[in-house]
């Protein structure tokens, strides 16, 4: 098989597309970036929703045996400090009765898409 002198027009054609393929590179590149950026925004924000449901979870166990006489002090104010200890702050805290309490927690922490919150109730076992 034997190769051709290409045209004059041929030529000028392949010589246009030189360097297109360092842009495609770069365009490559930066999409590559933006979704890995994209990708660990996401991880973050399960991370903090995931550190504000814990912090009410265990403000609200600790809430609901303050409420029941296991532990000493106002169940609210166990709560608050519990929260506090886990880098969140109390929003709502309320006793339901009968040693049920429910807590709602917001991390301190700044987050691009606003604050991480819980929510969680917990009482006496059934």
């Amino acid at each position: 098989m034997t190769r051709t002198a290409g045209t004059g027009s041929e030529n000028e054609a392949f010589l246009a597309e030189r360097g297109s393929g360092t842009i495609l590179s770069l365009g490559l590149v930066a999409v590559l970036g933006a979704l890995l950026a994209g990708l660990l925004l996401l991880a973050q924000a399960g991370v903090m929703a995931s550190r504000a449901a814990t912090a009410a979870d265990l403000s609200a166990l600790a809430a609901a045996d303050a409420a029941r006489g296991l532990t000493s002090g106002e169940p609210c104010s166990v709560a608050s400090a519990v929260a506090a200890e886990h880098g969140a702050r109390t929003t709502r805290c309320g006793t339901l009765g009968e040693g049920i309490v429910e807590v709602s927690t917001e991390l301190l922490q700044p987050f691009l898409f606003g604050p991480a919150t819980g929510r969680a109730r917990a009482g006496p076992p059934p």
